[in-house]
């Protein structure tokens, strides 16, 4: 009856140990395919501090939003540009937000989020420019190759975001590994005693 309980027991630490395994697997291939290409593909590899020559909103862009299940309405929103000076080379520079932003409009350093309430978008560019009035000078982030004549604010994947990203995944490998290691030599060792 031990035995069997035993039995059991290891079949069951065996299998989580080997569930634990699949899902970093599954893990790692989804954070290769979204998070580490993005921070791979990405150039404004170097921090510097820049200085702020001038932040206007310049004009207006059409946007949609989602409003329900297949439903799609079409917006407004205020387009703030932000010339900086790149202290380190001294260039007059557009800033952008974070690397998605040229994406979506290579025109505007900030894009809201699209609403059905243009004034709440205006007072959101409104808040963001006078922060960038406020502070003159900050952290951005530059091509050091200089193929992109531009720089950026915020990077959105740092390399503290992914140290954590591939920390846990490595942490449950190393778990699982451990579990299927513990049976497999309390197996191994419960074969030695009875030899005995």
């Amino acid at each position: 009856k031990t035995v069997t309980a035993l039995k059991a027991g290891e079949d069951r630490a065996i299998l989580l140990g080997l569930a634990m395994m699949v899902c970093s697997i599954m893990m790692y291939f989804l954070l290769g395919i979204t998070l580490l290409r993005s921070y791979m593909q990405s150039v404004w590899t170097e921090e510097t501090q820049c200085s702020l020559l001038n932040a206007s909103i310049t004009e207006t862009f059409n946007c949609s939003f989602n409003c329900g299940p297949e439903c799609w309405k079409t917006s407004q929103y205020p387009c703030l540009q932000v010339y900086v000076n790149l202290t380190s080379s001294g260039q007059k520079l557009l800033l952008y937000h974070t690397e998605e932003t040229m994406k979506i409009n290579s025109e505007c350093s900030y894009i809201p989020k699209c609403g059905k309430n243009y004034e709440e978008s205006m007072s959101l560019v409104n808040v963001v420019m006078e922060n960038f009035r406020k502070y003159q000078r900050f952290s951005c982030f530059y091509d050091p190759e200089g193929v992109q004549k531009n720089v950026i604010l915020t990077k959105l994947y740092s390399s503290n975001v992914l140290f954590h990203s591939l920390f846990w995944p490595t942490c449950m490998m190393i778990g699982g590994v451990a579990i299927v290691a513990m049976v497999k030599l309390t197996q191994y060792l419960s074969l030695l005693c009875e030899r005995i």
